[in-house]
């Protein structure tokens, strides 16, 4: 295997180890740069980031561009026309398999004097339109799944060609209910055609001229662009400019109305049974008669009294086995999403936060607004303790912020309550097990209706309660609990926004994210979260504020670094 000259002065070799990492895109393919772009990219990014680019010095030829150790080293891909490889080792039928075998088997690049060469961070390439019917590296498959499933005729997408990177290929659902694939050319010149034909300077100019002018296949099928099938994946670093084009869009019954509409459509799909939250014993436990947990991840209580009917009840759901939208892997954060508890309910909400040991508990709502009681009080005043059924529970500490308020619990549980004879003397004792400090973060800063003006409130808040809850003991600490007045609205924004930039910040800016699936995901734990049209645009406000404060902040590490001093720390909000 050879390399380019490169800023670093080692050539890799060929040994092997373990799979440690798995990457399905192909969108670390970057067509239109040369070395010194792809340098330039790689110094911003951290070391373990790869991209791949065609090769300038030999045509048809590619280059994987890794930094490693603070500098950039440039490795050949050789094409041969029956296979690519690193110019001897394995051989593989398509560039994006060889970069899927590098980067899961990471011990198979390494100097000559034996150091590591990994491929970690996939650094994405600038897509070559920001059309929405544009979809990255999908997959022929995966195409034809979402327009059979979910297109009609005339249906159409782009997407990048697998067998042979920088090309694209036009999929349409026919007439006849099927997929036909058609090839788009990048051309030498930059531009692109179609089986030869006219050439356009971008793909939507391609698009353009062929939803005008139909074409025809050589079996005589007539292939009609009528409805672009939008995407809604996209890379972390582009949300800005997918934010414009949705807002753009939004007066014209599209953009985020029309994705919060398919989300609405879906869940039809999914009504999956909610008998516990029906029973007869169970109906004064729930807010509202209709909004009721789904059967399957409902949370029960264990240390109850069997002969009670529906003791077992809260209105409660698990939220948690989420797919990460990069690696295809669950998702290992987990919450319990819950609604704001009722006078009987109180005693059940802390049996369920001892039981499943949880330590941060999120409200998201006031207790009265507009006048009407969204939630009522289940803790004591500072400096007060109060009982629980089994719980007790003492306001240790109050501490007021200017969106928040958060508090401090001192909380113990009674394994068997006290007996008393007939005279009132006590027979036995009640036993206490172990004493928890439990965190209560209060969101007081959300608007009666509609969503905060500023996301920055939301995106510092959040950043507290992930900074409580990741400094302690992990193995002993259960899931947040967070609640609103019904459980789904505020509540599902608030935990999307959280699983969303946590991806973002275990992977960098170069994942991909997709918002609408990520909310879809959370509404097949529990029905309804993410509720307005509002609150889906929200999180993705919310999301774009952070990446570009987050952006912010890498630049000014680069500065200070060079200038050999500690970066300024930037907050989401002019504080």
């Amino acid at each position: 295997m050879e390399a380019e000259h490169s800023t670093h002065p080692n050539r890799p070799q060929l040994i092997s180890s373990s799979s440690l990492l798995s990457i399905s895109s192909g969108r670390w393919f970057h067509p239109n740069i040369f070395r010194v772009d792809a340098e330039r990219l790689l110094m911003e990014r951290m070391d373990g980031s790869f991209l791949a680019r065609p090769s300038k010095s030999h045509p048809g030829d590619f280059t994987l561009s890794v930094r490693r150790n603070g500098q950039v080293t440039h490795i050949k891909i050789q094409n041969t026309g029956d296979f690519y490889d690193l110019y001897g080792g394995e051989k593989f039928a398509t560039l994006a398999e060889l970069v899927q075998y590098y980067t899961e088997n990471m011990g198979q690049l390494r100097e000559r004097h034996g150091e590591f060469i990994e491929l970690k961070y996939p650094v994405i390439s600038q897509d070559p339109t920001s059309e929405r019917w544009f979809h990255g590296p999908l997959s022929a498959k995966d195409a034809d799944k979402l327009l059979g499933d979910k297109g009609k005729n005339g249906s159409f997408l782009v997407r990048q060609s697998q067998s042979k990177p920088g090309d694209y290929v036009l999929s349409v659902r026919t007439e006849a209910d099927k997929t036909t694939h058609v090839m788009i050319r990048r051309c030498e010149d930059g531009r692109y055609d179609v089986g030869g034909g006219e050439r356009f300077d971008n793909l939507t100019d391609l698009v353009e001229h062929y939803k005008r002018n139909p074409m025809v296949e050589t079996t005589g099928t007539v292939v009609h662009l009528r409805a672009p099938f939008n995407a809604t994946k996209i890379a972390a670093s582009t949300i800005g400019n997918r934010v414009k084009i949705l807002s753009e869009e939004n007066y014209g019954k599209a953009g985020f109305w029309e994705e919060f509409e398919f989300l609405q459509q879906q869940e039809c799909k999914h009504i999956y049974s909610r008998k516990a939250g029906q029973k007869p014993e169970n109906r004064t436990k729930n807010r509202y008669k209709n909004i009721l947990p789904f059967d399957f991840t409902r949370v029960k209580l264990k240390a109850i009294d069997p002969s009670v009917p529906g003791a077992d009840y809260i209105n409660a759901n698990y939220i948690k086995g989420i797919e990460d939208e990069t690696t295809g892997e669950l998702v290992k954060k987990t919450y319990i999403a819950t609604q704001g508890p009722l006078a009987n309910t109180k005693n059940d909400f802390w049996a369920m936060v001892w039981q499943e040991g949880t330590v941060v508990i999120v409200m998201t709502t006031k207790e009265f607004e507009r006048g009407k009681n969204k939630c009522v009080r289940y803790w004591p005043n500072a400096g007060q303790a109060a009982e629980y059924g089994r719980v007790t529970v003492r306001t240790v500490n109050e501490k007021p912020t200017v969106d928040y308020m958060l508090r401090e619990f001192e909380v113990s549980y009674t394994s068997s309550p006290a007996v008393l004879a007939e005279d009132g003397s006590t027979v036995s004792k009640m036993e206490t097990t172990e004493t928890r400090t439990i965190y209560h973060y209060h969101f007081t800063a959300w608007p009666d209706h509609g969503v905060p003006a500023d996301p920055g409130c939301v995106l510092n808040f959040l950043h507290e309660v992930n900074r409580k809850q990741g400094s302690l003991d992990e193995a002993r600490v259960g899931p947040i609990v967070v609640h609103c007045s019904a459980g789904i609205g505020r509540t599902g924004t608030f935990i999307v926004i959280d699983l969303l930039i946590d991806t973002i910040k275990r992977i960098g800016l170069d994942c991909e994210i997709d918002i609408q699936r990520t909310i879809q995901a959370v509404r097949m734990k529990r029905s309804g979260m993410v509720q307005t049209e509002a609150q889906y645009k929200f999180v993705y406000l919310a999301v774009q504020h952070f990446i570009e404060t987050l952006q912010q902040r890498i630049v000014a590490e680069h500065k200070s670094a060079q200038a050999g001093r500690e970066y300024t720390n930037i907050k989401y909000t002019n504080e």
